[in-house]
């Protein structure tokens, strides 16, 4: 039995924040400050500035550093929030393109120097919390003399899949096979081979490779790791991350519920589908919305089309720019959009939280990224999978195997068709099987809230992690989880 144990017991009078202390630099406003540097992609924006707001709520000072790259609006950030763009050199086309690896890495070589200035410039800075990608500012973090904390965006059942791409390589499950698709990785079950990675051209895959193992060889080095999940549905994963890289863990998603909100969206929401919502029978619509990053052909864009047509069932559709690969705007046949007009609403990019808390919604085919399913989790709304690459395959393969709270409607690879689309959504939204998903959907539903409860785990672990950014800074094999013991 691995028990968690704090250094910093529950506060002796709550009401008042561990971070309301004077600052230890001169001209402090009585505030230790947070430098928070986000990977400039909205999945993981949205977290990073979700977890801004709940340190700032908590009595910390924020600034927030980014690249010039898909910068946030600043006229979006609470006024008391500094921002600080740093030039990052990578050219637009590279930033464009789907190849994500080379990206980052490219990312990390021109923004250390231009980090470097500004930190060592910085006052009264208690902490640097960056994405995990962000190995090499990480790293001059630590050289400064100045705490570092990763945030894994994603799962912590992905963070372990990071920190064993070696042994995966070793043994043999890595670069995938065409013949080993379906072989178990009896090392992190319940995954198999197809959900790890996809990476057929060598170049590309050495590259990410590359970035792993600068990513997990920076996160080991630094002086804890936050997760942006919860014990209700990892509990396990995140005992299993704590025992291998032996420095403090902070559970502490999903960080949606947990703090203000922050319009950090770097697309226009369409609001006016909620009115349309409010128009729909409950339970009655199938929201659809594939995410902010990856792309499908325009035959799986037609083909989804004519399967939420033929389901006869009141459907949300997110089409977003770029969602068809190699078009900015993706259009639908004439035929097409007279058979939605009076079944289906469309708009280039939602509310999703809104559109999930409302009782109009059923079900959610989804993409399966994690803040996406952590969403629809928190929300109780099924899932019908279609992932697409990346985390996803992992986040899919959890909820339909482990949690049981949605199906795929077909493996990552495979091309979708209409036909699958229709039989999903009759069985989601007709059938004993769909009945049964939403019950446990109900169940890991309340779970989670009573996890992210105030005085709950996920609470719990937000107040060390506040307590442990202000302490004096120490080293040393130090466990910091949500207050309990875990197997």
């Amino acid at each position: 039995m691995l028990v968690y144990i704090s250094l910093f017991p529950p506060p002796l009078f709550p009401h008042l924040s561990l971070a309301m202390r004077p600052s230890d630099g001169p001209g402090g406003d009585g505030r230790r400050r947070v430098v928070l540097f986000p990977l400039p992609y909205q999945g993981h924006i949205n977290p990073m500035l979700r977890l801004a707001a709940a340190l700032h709520a908590r009595g910390l000072a924020i600034t927030v550093v980014h690249t010039e790259t898909r910068a946030p609006d600043r006229q979006k950030l609470p006024g008391d929030f500094d921002l600080v763009t740093i030039r990052d050199g990578v050219a637009p086309e590279l930033a464009e393109s789907d190849d994500v690896a080379p990206f980052v890495l490219a990312l990390n070589r021109s923004c250390a120097a231009p980090f470097r200035d500004y930190l060592a410039g910085a006052r009264d800075v208690a902490c640097v919390v960056a994405d995990v990608d962000w190995f090499a500012p990480l790293g001059v973090a630590r050289e400064l003399g100045v705490k570092a904390l990763p945030l894994m965006t994603s799962s912590a059942a992905k963070f372990r899949v990071y920190m064993a791409f070696p042994l995966l390589e070793e043994k043999g499950y890595l670069p995938i096979r065409e013949s080993n698709l379906d072989t178990k990785v009896k090392e992190l079950p319940p995954l198999l081979v197809r959900d790890m990675h996809h990476e057929k051209d060598e170049a590309r895959y050495r590259a990410y490779a590359h970035l792993l193992s600068n990513m997990v060889s920076g996160v080991r080095q630094s002086s804890g790791l936050i997760l942006n999940t919860l014990d209700a549905i990892e509990e396990n994963g995140i005992a299993n991350i704590y025992k291998d890289i032996s420095i403090p863990v902070f559970a502490i998603g999903p960080l949606h519920i947990l703090s203000p909100s922050v319009d950090s969206s770097l697309l226009l929401q369409d609001r006016s589908c909620l009115q349309w919502l409010d128009a729909q029978p409950p339970g009655s619509v199938i929201y659809v919305s594939l995410g902010s990053l990856m792309s499908i052909d325009a035959h799986e864009l037609t083909e989804i089309a004519w399967g939420l047509v033929a389901s006869r069932r009141p459907f949300l559709w997110v089409i977003r720019p770029g969602l068809v690969r190699g078009r900015e705007v993706s259009e639908l046949s004439i035929e097409l959009q007279e058979e939605i007009r009076d079944r289906g609403r469309m708009v280039s990019w939602a509310p999703q939280q809104e559109v999930l808390k409302h009782p109009a919604v059923g079900a959610f085919l989804t993409h399966c990224g994690w803040n996406s399913t952590l969403e629809s989790i928190l929300e109780g709304v099924p899932m019908i999978c279609r992932p697409l690459g990346g985390d996803q395959l992992c986040n899919a393969r959890y909820v339909c195997e482990v949690w049981k709270v949605g199906f795929r409607m077909v493996e990552a690879e495979n091309q979708l068709t209409r036909g699958d689309v229709q039989v999903a959504i009759e069985k989601m939204m007709g059938q004993k099987e769909g009945d049964e998903i939403r019950e446990r959907m109900r169940d890991l539903r309340d779970a989670a809230a009573k996890c992210t409860s105030k005085g709950g785990p996920t609470d719990v672990s937000l107040q060390r992690l506040v307590g442990f950014i202000v302490s004096p800074y120490t080293t040393g094999k130090l466990a910091f989880s949500t207050g309990h013991r875990t197997a």
